[in-house]
């Protein structure tokens, strides 16, 4: 898609992540293994062919930097435009974060006008999904209308605050949409994904900044919505989607690949998630070793116990620990007779011999980035 430019949002849940973002964006988060949050969305827009895109960050963003580097392994860095990271508000009137439309208006002028695109797609680094944005694209030109909205079934459970909620009629029309709204299971839940014409949201976003308004959903897309000023289509999506919008829920969707059907939901012939490569040596099960429905990524040393859990590379688990319904990031160690449970390993702890650490799905033990224990 050639006429099609990519806009991702790197921290927009930053704060709801807690200790795991404090020291890096959202979008960097591990997951899975062997890959970053951000690794689903710039492949979805690589595989569409979209070699045009900005990421726009307000903090902490050197992780992220350093994982995507020159976008290589996303086929990102040769062609026109390739991948460019965007401080709006280096150059726009604010240091603090008020919403999309804010950092829009900033960046319109240096970086977003500048392209000859004719659409744009807007996308968080919160939900990952392996999505074919050639037919989201060929959708939104057949509705002709001025947005699409990418949507999912099954997200909306009267409990958690969603962005966007909006209800379909009989046709697939939207007849009610909702902002911060803890909406009930018969609304379908906003991906964070949307596709308009570039020109309709630089002057959009002018305007509704112009006037104090700054955030995408509230006060541009459901205002406009309300007074017929917009008209917005919903594609549904019915493949997986995980959003990782706390840490529960960051926990619980790392632990989701575990399942069969969630990875090949993810990762499909034709949709190639592509992430950084890091070849290394392959991983070694130790003799007496027993490890059961887990993912492990190269480079481990596995020795001792490990069930429903989720190894990154370089993970080093020693004789007679347990590992059970945890998520271990890169190049921690285990001594020897630990036991863990429902716990965050964030990268490069370590876990001292006999240590016992058990938490809950609803409330894991995290630990910090080079904690000793």
């Amino acid at each position: 898609m050639k006429n099609v430019m990519g806009l991702v949002f790197a921290n927009i849940y930053d704060s709801s992540l807690g200790q795991l973002t404090n020291k890096r964006t959202q979008a960097s988060l591990p997951y899975g293994g062997r890959y970053r949050q951000i690794d689903f969305t710039l492949s979805n827009m690589s595989n569409a062919g979209i070699r045009h895109i900005d990421i726009v960050t307000q903090y902490n963003f050197q992780s992220l930097m350093n994982h995507v580097g020159s976008g290589e392994e996303w086929d990102l860095e040769l062609e026109d435009g390739g991948l460019e990271f965007i401080t709006p508000y280096s150059v726009g009137q604010s240091n603090t974060f008020r919403g999309k439309l804010e950092a829009i208006a900033a960046i319109s002028d240096a970086y977003l006008s500048r392209g000859k695109e004719e659409y744009i797609i807007l996308a968080d680094a919160a939900v990952i999904c392996a999505i074919n944005l050639d037919e989201v694209m060929d959708a939104h030109i057949a509705s002709g209308k001025d947005v699409t909205v990418v949507v999912k079934a099954g997200i909306a459970n009267g409990k958690k605050q969603l962005d966007l909620a909006v209800r379909l009629d009989e046709n697939g029309e939207i007849s009610d949409m909702a902002v911060d709204y803890a909406a009930p299971e018969s609304c379908l839940a906003s991906m964070g994904m949307f596709i308009l014409r570039k020109d309709l949201l630089l002057r959009s976003a002018a305007e509704c900044v112009s006037r104090n308004r700054y955030r995408l959903e509230r006060e541009f897309i459901l205002r406009e919505w309300n007074e017929g000023r917009l008209s917005v289509n919903a594609y549904e999506f019915h493949n997986v989607a995980l959003f990782n919008e706390s840490t529960e829920e960051y926990f619980r969707n790392n632990l989701a690949i575990i399942d069969r059907k969630v990875r090949h939901s993810l990762y499909r012939d034709g949709l190639t998630i592509y992430t950084k490569v890091r070849d290394q040596v392959p991983c070694y099960y130790g003799e007496n070793s027993q490890i059961d429905d887990c993912i492990v990524a190269d480079g481990c040393v596995l020795l001792g116990s490990a069930y429903n859990s989720v190894f990154f590379r370089s993970v080093k688990l020693s004789t007679g620990a347990s590992v059970r319904n945890c998520v271990v990031m890169s190049k921690c160690e285990i001594g020897i007779g630990a036991q863990l449970e429902y716990c965050i390993l964030d990268k490069d702890v370590k876990i001292n011999a006999g240590v016992k650490l058990i938490g809950t799905m609803e409330h894991p033990v995290i630990l910090n980035r080079g904690d000793v224990v």
